[in-house]
């Protein structure tokens, strides 16, 4: 059995770790999912002029600043990927990549660095396509996988599917050096479509093919469409209420994931006015059952 948790903070950029603050502040049971590093876009930003008391400093100086924060309220983060979630009625059940993790409420701030799905990714999902290499690595035994990869860190898993895999042909979609073991063939080129009859067997680039029996796209998050079914969406964006609820009873979402404009300051509030919501959401869940 998982460990229940009351809210479960899926990303640590601004909107998750303003959310949870206040999760601790108010004596909550949390976990917030993301990168110790808090969110590469903040650490990017070179001048951050609109974000009240914190005038003319950078992205890295102000993610300092956070990481201080969090550190004086003993707040950890977990660092796994979170690729699917599951309204289960009374609580959620949320699927990563080593662990499985339960919680009665749930935060999506996961930003929206998930781009545009490749053309065949959507319909092949579970038929070939997938997010998490080391989940169903046990599946691509002795086959030929390829990875498309948008983080420096995912070579870790690229070089675990090596050990298991065939063949392993791994796409960088990032500007750093790749580093991965000499068995994995590195393709600097263009995915464009994801082909199959039935199950994906083909990837097409802008100027090759692979054949391929499976196809990891490995980004920095995933859509929310396909990160919780059923969640209602507003084009590319989670829709929410002004308390950052969704049409999911227990769920709530705060940041750039629930549209523009895309300020840090903005997903702060966002972030506490979601933790908020799912603190009083619990406290009336508990009343009910009194």
């Amino acid at each position: 059995m998982s460990e229940m948790y009351d809210i479960a903070i899926i990303g640590s950029g601004v909107a998750g770790i303003s959310a949870a603050l206040n999760a601790s502040i108010r004596n909550k049971k949390f976990i917030i999912f993301g990168s110790k590093d808090i969110s590469n876009k903040l650490v990017k930003a070179h001048k951050v002029n609109n974000y009240l008391g914190f005038y003319g400093k950078s992205g890295a100086e102000i993610k300092d600043e956070f990481v201080n924060h969090l550190e004086s309220m003993n707040i950890e983060i977990t660092e796994e990927k979170i690729n699917s979630i599951y309204s289960m009625g009374e609580y959620f059940s949320l699927m990563g990549n080593e662990n499985n993790y339960e919680a009665s409420s749930i935060i999506l701030a996961t930003g929206v660095n998930f781009g545009r799905p490749f053309k065949g990714e959507e319909e092949f999902l579970g038929k070939g396509v997938g997010y998490c290499a080391t989940c169903d690595a046990p599946l691509y035994k002795n086959k030929v996988v390829t990875i498309i990869s948008y983080n420096k860190h995912e070579e870790a898993e690229a070089n675990f599917i090596a050990t298991i895999a065939s063949r392993v042909y791994y796409i960088p979609m990032y500007k750093e050096d790749v580093e991965v073991d000499d068995s994995i063939e590195v393709i600097k080129d263009i995915p464009v479509e994801i082909s199959g009859h039935g199950l994906a067997n083909k990837l097409i680039l802008k100027n090759s093919e692979i054949e391929t029996d499976g196809i990891f796209i490995l980004r920095d998050s995933i859509s929310p469409g396909q990160l919780v079914p059923g969640l209602q969406l507003d084009g590319n964006h989670v829709e929410v209420d002004r308390l950052m609820k969704t049409n999911l009873k227990g769920c709530f979402a705060a940041g750039d994931i629930v549209g523009a404009p895309y300020q840090y300051i903005k997903a702060a509030g966002e972030g506490n006015i979601a933790a908020l919501s799912a603190v009083s959401y619990l406290d009336e869940q508990k009343r009910k059952r009194a």
